[in-house]
Protein backbone atom coordinates (compact mmCIF):
# COMPACT_ATOMS: atom_id res chain seq x y z
CA UNK A 1 0.00 0.00 0.00
CA UNK A 2 1.40 3.38 -1.06
CA UNK A 3 -0.31 6.26 0.72
CA UNK A 4 -0.30 9.76 -0.68
CA UNK A 5 -1.91 12.66 1.22
CA UNK A 6 -3.19 15.54 -0.92
CA UNK A 7 -5.37 18.64 -0.49
CA UNK A 8 -9.08 17.76 -0.57
CA UNK A 9 -9.92 19.73 -3.69
CA UNK A 10 -11.81 17.01 -5.63
CA UNK A 11 -15.36 16.88 -4.28
CA UNK A 12 -16.13 13.37 -5.57
CA UNK A 13 -13.16 12.07 -3.59
CA UNK A 14 -14.35 13.87 -0.45
CA UNK A 15 -17.82 12.39 -1.06
CA UNK A 16 -16.29 8.89 -1.24
CA UNK A 17 -14.91 9.29 2.29
CA UNK A 18 -17.48 11.52 4.03
CA UNK A 19 -20.66 11.21 2.01
CA UNK A 20 -23.68 9.10 2.94
CA UNK A 21 -24.98 6.14 0.95
CA UNK A 22 -28.24 8.04 0.46
CA UNK A 23 -27.78 11.55 -0.94
CA UNK A 24 -30.72 12.80 1.14
CA UNK A 25 -29.21 11.68 4.47
CA UNK A 26 -28.20 14.34 6.97
CA UNK A 27 -24.61 13.47 7.81
CA UNK A 28 -21.97 15.76 9.28
CA UNK A 29 -19.79 16.22 6.15
CA UNK A 30 -17.31 17.68 8.68
CA UNK A 31 -19.26 20.95 8.75
CA UNK A 32 -20.27 20.98 12.43
CA UNK A 33 -17.15 22.82 13.59
CA UNK A 34 -16.50 24.64 10.31
CA UNK A 35 -19.65 26.75 9.96
CA UNK A 36 -21.90 28.69 12.35
CA UNK A 37 -24.40 26.52 14.24
CA UNK A 38 -27.42 28.25 12.66
CA UNK A 39 -26.20 27.48 9.13
CA UNK A 40 -25.18 23.97 10.16
CA UNK A 41 -28.73 23.31 11.40
CA UNK A 42 -30.30 24.79 8.25
CA UNK A 43 -28.33 22.73 5.75
CA UNK A 44 -30.04 19.42 5.03
CA UNK A 45 -29.21 16.42 2.81
CA UNK A 46 -28.05 17.52 -0.64
CA UNK A 47 -27.53 21.10 0.54
CA UNK A 48 -24.78 19.88 2.88
CA UNK A 49 -23.06 18.12 -0.02
CA UNK A 50 -23.39 21.23 -2.19
CA UNK A 51 -21.81 23.35 0.53
CA UNK A 52 -18.82 20.99 0.78
CA UNK A 53 -18.52 20.95 -3.02
CA UNK A 54 -18.23 24.73 -2.89
CA UNK A 55 -15.50 24.48 -0.27
CA UNK A 56 -13.55 22.03 -2.43
CA UNK A 57 -13.69 24.35 -5.42
CA UNK A 58 -12.87 27.63 -3.68
CA UNK A 59 -9.44 28.77 -2.59
CA UNK A 60 -7.90 26.66 0.16
CA UNK A 61 -9.09 23.05 0.33
CA UNK A 62 -11.16 22.19 3.44
CA UNK A 63 -8.73 19.48 4.51
CA UNK A 64 -6.64 16.63 3.17
CA UNK A 65 -7.38 13.21 1.72
CA UNK A 66 -5.29 10.06 1.91
CA UNK A 67 -5.13 8.00 -1.26
CA UNK A 68 -4.15 4.39 -1.77
CA UNK A 69 -3.21 4.66 -5.41
CA UNK A 70 -6.16 6.56 -6.92
CA UNK A 71 -8.66 5.50 -4.26
CA UNK A 72 -9.52 8.05 -1.54
CA UNK A 73 -9.33 6.17 1.77
CA UNK A 74 -9.12 8.82 4.50
CA UNK A 75 -9.84 12.42 5.44
CA UNK A 76 -8.57 15.02 7.89
CA UNK A 77 -10.26 18.39 8.44
CA UNK A 78 -7.84 21.25 8.97
CA UNK A 79 -8.41 25.00 8.76
CA UNK A 80 -7.47 28.22 10.55
CA UNK A 81 -8.97 28.11 14.05
CA UNK A 82 -10.36 31.60 13.45
CA UNK A 83 -12.56 30.12 10.70
CA UNK A 84 -14.05 27.43 12.97
CA UNK A 85 -16.33 27.28 16.00
CA UNK A 86 -13.23 26.49 18.10
CA UNK A 87 -12.48 30.23 17.91
CA UNK A 88 -15.56 30.85 20.07
CA UNK A 89 -15.49 27.68 22.17
CA UNK A 90 -16.26 27.91 25.87
CA UNK A 91 -14.91 24.38 26.50
CA UNK A 92 -11.68 24.40 24.48
CA UNK A 93 -9.43 27.26 25.60
CA UNK A 94 -7.17 29.53 23.60
CA UNK A 95 -3.56 28.98 24.56
CA UNK A 96 -2.32 32.27 23.11
CA UNK A 97 -2.98 34.71 20.29
CA UNK A 98 -1.14 32.81 17.54
CA UNK A 99 -3.23 32.36 14.38
CA UNK A 100 -3.13 28.57 14.78
CA UNK A 101 -4.87 26.04 12.58
CA UNK A 102 -7.25 23.43 13.99
CA UNK A 103 -7.21 19.73 13.08
CA UNK A 104 -10.49 18.33 14.37
CA UNK A 105 -11.46 15.26 12.39
CA UNK A 106 -9.58 12.20 11.16
CA UNK A 107 -11.61 9.59 9.31
CA UNK A 108 -10.50 6.36 7.64
CA UNK A 109 -12.90 4.42 5.44
CA UNK A 110 -14.01 0.97 6.57
CA UNK A 111 -11.81 -1.70 5.06
CA UNK A 112 -8.74 0.54 5.31
CA UNK A 113 -8.45 0.89 9.08
CA UNK A 114 -5.61 -0.48 11.22
CA UNK A 115 -3.08 0.31 8.48
CA UNK A 116 -1.57 3.51 9.89
CA UNK A 117 -3.65 5.86 7.76
CA UNK A 118 -4.54 8.14 10.68
CA UNK A 119 -0.82 8.78 11.19
CA UNK A 120 -0.39 9.67 7.52
CA UNK A 121 -3.45 11.94 7.67
CA UNK A 122 -2.21 13.79 10.75
CA UNK A 123 1.21 14.32 9.15
CA UNK A 124 -0.43 15.41 5.89
CA UNK A 125 -2.70 17.89 7.68
CA UNK A 126 0.30 19.39 9.50
CA UNK A 127 2.20 19.71 6.19
CA UNK A 128 -0.85 21.32 4.54
CA UNK A 129 -1.17 23.87 7.36
CA UNK A 130 2.58 24.57 7.22
CA UNK A 131 2.35 25.14 3.45
CA UNK A 132 -0.39 27.72 4.13
CA UNK A 133 1.64 29.65 6.69
CA UNK A 134 0.29 28.24 9.95
CA UNK A 135 2.59 28.92 12.92
CA UNK A 136 1.14 25.92 14.78
CA UNK A 137 -1.55 23.26 14.48
CA UNK A 138 -3.89 22.37 17.32
CA UNK A 139 -5.91 19.20 17.77
CA UNK A 140 -8.51 18.31 20.39
CA UNK A 141 -8.29 14.52 20.71
CA UNK A 142 -9.81 12.19 23.25
CA UNK A 143 -7.66 11.36 26.25
CA UNK A 144 -9.04 7.83 26.56
CA UNK A 145 -6.00 6.07 28.01
CA UNK A 146 -6.34 2.38 27.16
CA UNK A 147 -10.15 2.49 27.02
CA UNK A 148 -11.85 1.58 23.76
CA UNK A 149 -13.55 4.42 21.90
CA UNK A 150 -16.67 3.98 19.79
CA UNK A 151 -15.57 4.43 16.16
CA UNK A 152 -18.37 6.89 15.41
CA UNK A 153 -16.97 9.21 18.07
CA UNK A 154 -13.28 8.61 17.41
CA UNK A 155 -13.21 11.28 14.68
CA UNK A 156 -11.45 13.68 17.08
CA UNK A 157 -8.52 11.28 17.26
CA UNK A 158 -6.71 9.83 20.23
CA UNK A 159 -4.12 11.64 22.32
CA UNK A 160 -1.54 8.87 21.87
CA UNK A 161 -1.73 9.17 18.05
CA UNK A 162 -1.12 12.90 18.22
CA UNK A 163 1.77 12.41 20.66
CA UNK A 164 3.33 9.95 18.19
CA UNK A 165 3.00 12.64 15.52
CA UNK A 166 4.95 15.14 17.62
CA UNK A 167 2.06 17.10 19.16
CA UNK A 168 2.47 18.11 22.80
CA UNK A 169 -0.15 18.66 25.48
CA UNK A 170 -0.83 22.40 25.60
CA UNK A 171 -3.92 22.59 27.83
CA UNK A 172 -6.70 20.64 29.42
CA UNK A 173 -10.24 21.37 28.26
CA UNK A 174 -13.69 20.98 29.75
CA UNK A 175 -14.89 19.31 26.55
CA UNK A 176 -16.00 15.69 26.79
CA UNK A 177 -16.76 13.46 23.81
CA UNK A 178 -18.12 9.91 24.06
CA UNK A 179 -17.48 9.98 27.81
CA UNK A 180 -13.78 10.84 27.41
CA UNK A 181 -12.11 14.17 28.18
CA UNK A 182 -10.56 16.04 25.30
CA UNK A 183 -7.16 17.70 25.56
CA UNK A 184 -5.65 20.48 23.51
CA UNK A 185 -2.54 19.22 21.71
CA UNK A 186 -0.26 21.47 19.68
CA UNK A 187 2.37 21.03 16.98
CA UNK A 188 4.59 24.12 16.73
CA UNK A 189 5.69 25.00 13.19
CA UNK A 190 7.83 28.05 14.02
Amino acid sequence: MTIDVRPASVFEDVRAVLGPKSPTANVCWCLSYRIPAKLNNQLRGPDRAAYVAGLCGAGTAPGVLAYDGDEPVGWAAVAPRADTSFARSRTIPRVDDLPVWSLWCVRVRPGHRKKGLSHALIAGAVAFARDHGAPAVEAYPLDSGDARVDLTMAYAGLRKNFERAGFVHAADTTSVLAGHPRVLMRFDLR
